[in-house]
């Protein structure tokens, strides 16, 4: 079982090595995480400021594995 506070910081990457940014917070509903908010705009969604214009959050469904303080999303990985 991971913990919200094991994720955060980590960096997000794809399977091919392009650095998506830092995990600063989770979306979720229901009970269940749907997303990872990532980047420059997580960290401004984090503090409750935003939404700003691009979208900074990867769905949990785009997760491949956690790789020790890698958390490693596919590369066809949509922002949402």
């Amino acid at each position: 079982m991971r913990t919200f506070s094991s994720l955060r910081g980590r960096t997000v990457a794809t399977e091919s090595g392009r650095e998506l940014g830092r995990c600063h917070d989770l979306r979720a509903s229901s009970g269940s995480v749907d997303a990872l908010v990532v980047g420059h705009g997580g960290w401004f969604e984090h503090f409750g400021i935003g939404p700003l214009r691009r979208s900074n959050a990867v769905a949990w469904d785009s997760v491949v594995r956690i790789d020790g303080d890698r958390i490693v999303v596919r590369d066809d990985v949509q922002f949402s």
